[in-house]
């Protein structure tokens, strides 16, 4: 079930790849149903049968331009976090970098030092943690090791807060998720991506 679930998220994020070179918009509108599609019928989702049940979709706003940046990985000071995780037991983070946001701010790039490797950048806004706001523990941009990947223009990582998404434990405690420290919190308010409801 997981390997399947890694799979069609691997197989999404290669098509909204590809369509986000011409069209960031549309890439984003077959993320959402995509993912809508993912959460309400597949036996990994992190929805128990009652809440796929009541299942009518996310809540995210629809692409904002304003919000889509590529992004020059600049040199940062190293820093390391181990992660429990439960079943995967600790998981090692090594800071490689930062990425500017223009005037919404900075985030640490991290590297995951353990079974598959991978780029991770979590997120986490003003709006974390308020009603209707966002996911109090953040949310995700990147997590290349289960294929959520936005991908290259150029030399440069592309980094889409349209995009952010919650992590598994938003959705149901069993999960043990990694989440946002300092070096990811912005300031400011990030209204696009994955809200929570209500």
């Amino acid at each position: 079930m997981v390997a399947d679930w890694r799979r069609r998220v691997a197989e999404l994020y290669a098509d909204v790849r590809r369509i986000a070179v011409d069209d960031p918009s549309t890439a984003h509108a077959v993320w959402v149903q995509r993912r809508d599609e993912l959460l309400a019928d597949h036996p990994a989702s992190p929805l128990d049968a009652a809440a796929k049940a009541s299942f009518e979709g996310l809540d995210i706003p629809h692409h904002d331009p304003a919000y889509r940046f590529e992004c020059e990985l600049r040199p940062s000071s190293a820093q390391r976090l181990d992660v429990g995780t439960g079943a995967d037991g600790v998981v090692p983070f090594e800071r490689i970098g930062t990425v500017e946001l223009g005037d919404l701010g900075t985030l640490a790039v991290w590297v995951i030092r353990a079974y598959g490797g991978g780029l991770f950048v979590p997120l986490k806004d003003a709006l974390a943690g308020t009603p209707g706001g966002t996911y109090g523990g953040g949310r995700y941009l990147l997590d290349t090791i289960k294929g959520a990947d936005l991908g290259m223009a150029q030399d440069r990582l592309v980094i889409d807060l349209n995009f952010a998404y919650n992590p598994s434990c938003a959705y149901d405690p069993a999960w043990t998720c990694p989440l946002a420290t300092r070096a990811n919190t912005l300031s400011v308010e990030v209204p696009v991506g994955e809200r929570m409801r209500p």
